[in-house]
């Protein structure tokens, strides 16, 4: 029986490894639908799946998104914008059931935007907002029901805040953007949620307003947040996501294809990615792909770099 167990026991030493990597072969992610983290998504899904994965995207708000990585239902999320972002998330990272894995960009930009015509009338801050109420109509133009931004804005409606008696609309980047597009061109006054990266600071002269440092901060970073446990159960994709690492301006190119050139988003991070391929060499260093092959020569090819 001592042979039989050992043999037993040498066979699931040595069989251990694939196990491991069997058990982590589907990775899923959500996407918010911002461009910036569809276009990063569409990114790291086509490169996990260059390294054989299995890959599931959803998309879902960001309340949704943290919820369903503390149940595990999720196991990635590119999206966390800090410091807006912390007292949504601040909860599960308490409880342990999101870990931040790493800051995967620096130097964002988000809070209430105008258009640089505004600003030049004195409208620059959100304590000078009352001064315009009645050109604005009262009303400041968000992104998705249940953003953390929006209830942040609206907090700010309430009797004795800076925006008493204003309202909120709450509808997608693409709806908000798409008002901003109709009244600027006529220098009609609009005030919206706005940040870097992102091409609308291409497409309009804009000036974020002073003020909401209190919520949005003055300089931010986004962070890749995983399901408790992702880590140990997927070290080989966790160590991709760890050294991951986007610029300014590499979102606002791979953006500006999407939304000026109006192509998909696996097009357009493809197509950057052909014109950058040296970008993939820091993040899959000692990554392999499931059969164990070195990650990075397998990526290019599969994505045909």
């Amino acid at each position: 029986m001592k042979p039989t167990l050992l043999a037993a026991a040498l066979t699931l030493a040595i069989a251990s490894p694939a196990l491991a990597q069997s058990e982590c072969r589907t990775i899923s992610m959500s996407d918010v639908g911002w461009t910036d983290i569809t276009a990063t998504t569409a990114l790291t899904r086509q490169i996990l799946e260059a390294m054989g994965y299995e890959m599931d995207v959803d998309v879902l708000g960001v309340p949704v998104t943290f919820a369903s990585l503390a149940k595990g239902d999720i196991d990635v999320f590119l999206g966390n914008w800090m410091p807006s972002q912390q007292s949504a998330i601040q909860p599960y990272l308490d409880a342990g059931t999101i870990e931040v894995l790493a800051t995967n960009l620096s130097g964002t930009q988000y809070t209430l935007a105008v258009p640089s015509y505004l600003a030049d009338r004195g409208l620059t801050s959100y304590d000078t907002l009352p001064r315009f109420a009645d050109e604005l109509n009262r009303t400041i133009y968000g992104i998705e029901p249940g953003n953390e931004a929006n209830e942040y804005l609206l907090s700010l409606t309430a009797p004795g805040q800076v925006l008493e008696g204003w309202e909120i609309v709450q509808s997608s980047e693409q709806g908000m953007l798409a008002q901003v597009a109709r009244l600027y061109p006529r220098q009609e006054p609009v005030v919206f949620l706005g940040w870097a990266p992102h091409p609308m600071n291409a497409s309009f002269d804009l000036t974020y307003l002073q003020g909401g440092q209190d919520f949005f901060g003055t300089e931010g970073v986004v962070q890749t947040v995983t399901r408790k446990g992702f880590s140990a159960d997927c070290p080989n994709a966790a160590k991709f996501l760890s050294q991951q690492v986007f610029t300014l301006p590499m979102e606002n190119e791979m953006m500006g294809l999407i939304l000026d050139e109006g192509m998909t988003a696996d097009k357009a991070v493809v197509q950057w990615l052909g014109a950058h391929p040296e970008t993939l060499d820091p993040w899959l260093e000692g990554v392999t792909t499931q059969d164990g092959a070195p990650a990075l020569p397998a990526v290019k090819t599969a994505l045909g770099l």
